[in-house]
């Protein structure tokens, strides 16, 4: 008895070991470019384009994003935004025309380098400056060449044979294979993929079998019931698009080898188009086919490419803590309108596909319809690291929604400004507030100044600016409220800065 009773004493003053340090999840995020959400399947859209199981198991086992938005829709921009938790306004990077990312300021993935993660960027980077914050990088120079790609590695000019999917694909493998897995890592793979040209990969040039794609229902939109910006672009199917685009003409950069196989494919069909020689509303549809067969096509492959990656993760043991995000860097117009590129406030443009799967974290096969952004995806990876946050950042961390557990301060309404004008495309600088029904939009140029507003309940496919309507009167004007708030909260300069957009400047909003 006594004995007992002396070890329950010293059981009692016994200090109880220390908790163990929650382990810190591996970071992968796979970015792909001018990935539209139409083109996943685990976004359910009504054209059923392609089936990406790839993606969809990001869906299944985690939380597809429905409503992730871009604060400029445009490659490097969203690219900065992305890196920094900053708009355009604060990180310096407003367009693809004339910027050039500072590096000296802080990213993500220079806070997660400090806190011991091993860091790799491989794919495309165009940001004009070379990656910062990485212990490696392998990067295309600007847009990059979809076949036997030209690459920096380290600051060093290689080629890289093959098509430039696999092998973004092949190098992410090969480091994730030679890394220090003592550390914890992120790795940043980046695709080019499915950005214009949308070049496939040989593999794929019939893998649909000549199918007829469904038309969206605005493809031939005449543009009524909307201001001079919308109907005065150039980026339709009809015009805009080149011999290039439609395979009208071959890459320059395939082999021999390469180029037999591309010719044995689209020679005979283009002849056929020759022959026919289709005009009017037949050219557009024919167009649309081409643009269907080849756009999709190069989404295959990034799809392969993330089974490739999920699969090595799970065969390393390596899935179960590691954070995996799929997202692209803006939306893409698949015919809608009649375009193509991106740009604009409107759906297509300005929503990005985002899945993420956090085993443990997020329930597999949840959905999420918060207003989250590309902005907030640095903030969410430090935290989820145990990194300090990033500085000055004006996205939030996802961590809670996440969890499920979204704050009750959540954003209802989100801010976006695009400025690159007159060149590409002809699409004028807007900015505007975005919320779960509404859009408010300024477009300003030296030959436009104007308002429109959307109703997405009512308008979903926007086709018609409600904008000093009176039975939207009360919306307008809470909705011009709600502008002045973001910019004056995001310290939105009155007017552009220099460089940043062809226009005169943003105007102070005001009724």
């Amino acid at each position: 008895m006594i004995r007992l009773l002396l070890a329950g004493l010293l059981l009692a003053f016994t200090p109880a070991a220390p908790a163990a340090e929650p382990k810190r999840p591996n970071i992968l995020l796979i970015f792909s470019d001018d990935h539209a959400y139409q083109a996943i399947s685990a976004y359910g859209e009504s054209r059923k384009l392609l089936a990406t199981p790839g993606i969809d198991r990001l869906a299944q086992e985690g939380l597809r994003f429905d409503r992730c938005l871009v604060t400029n829709s445009i490659c490097g921009p969203s690219r900065a935004a992305l890196l920094t938790g900053k708009y355009s306004h604060r990180n310096g990077f407003p367009n693809n025309s004339n910027s050039r990312f500072d590096s000296t300021q802080m990213t993500f993935p220079r806070l997660l380098q400090g806190a011991g993660y091993q860091t790799a960027l491989i794919g495309k980077w165009h940001l004009g400056s070379d990656p910062v914050g990485f212990d490696y990088w392998q990067i295309l120079p600007g847009q990059g060449a979809y076949y036997n790609p030209p690459m920096i590695r380290d600051g060093k000019p290689i080629v890289e044979p093959g098509y430039v999917t696999d092998v973004i694909t092949e190098r992410s493998l090969d480091w994730l294979k030679a890394r220090d897995k003592s550390k914890p890592f992120l790795l940043m793979a980046q695709h080019k993929a499915p950005h214009r040209e949308w070049e496939p990969a040989l593999r794929h040039l019939d893998f649909d079998k000549d199918r007829v794609y469904p038309e969206p229902p605005t493809l031939f939109d005449a543009y009524k019931n909307r201001g001079l910006a919308v109907r005065d672009q150039d980026m339709t199917i009809e015009k805009t698009m080149t011999d290039r685009d439609t395979k009208l003409v071959a890459p320059q950069r395939l082999n021999p080898e390469q180029r037999a196989v591309w010719d044995a494919y689209y020679n005979p069909r283009n002849e056929a188009f020759r022959t026919a020689n289709p005009q009017g509303a037949d050219l557009v549809r024919w167009k649309y086919q081409r643009y269907m067969h080849d756009y999709l096509a190069t989404v295959k492959a990034v799809d392969e490419s993330v089974a490739a990656i999920l699969k090595y993760l799970d065969d390393e043991g390596l899935a179960e803590n590691t954070l995996v995000v799929y997202a692209a860097d803006q939306g893409f117009y698949l015919g809608e309108h009649g375009w193509f590129d991106k740009r604009w406030v409107f759906e297509e443009s300005l929503r990005t596909p985002c899945l993420v799967r956090w085993p443990g974290v997020v329930k597999p096969g949840s959905v999420s319809k918060d207003l989250v952004s590309l902005l907030d995806l640095g903030q969410t990876f430090v935290e989820a690291a145990g990194a300090p946050p990033l500085p000055e950042a004006q996205g939030h961390s996802l961590v809670p929604v996440l969890k499920g557990a979204t704050p009750a301060d959540w954003r209802k309404s989100f801010y976006y400004h695009y400025y690159e004008y007159p060149q590409p495309h002809h699409v004028r600088p807007h900015y505007g507030v975005v919320t779960d029904r509404y859009k408010l939009v300024h477009f300003y140029a030296p030959d436009v100044d104007y308002w429109e507003l959307y109703d997405l309940k009512e308008d979903p496919q926007e086709l018609r600016s409600v904008y000093d309507q009176t039975e939207y009167a009360a919306a307008q004007k809470d909705l011009h409220t709600e502008l002045t708030r973001l910019r004056a909260e995001l310290k939105v300069p009155e007017q552009d800065p220099p460089g940043f957009s062809g226009g005169k400047g943003a105007p102070k909003p005001a009724l």
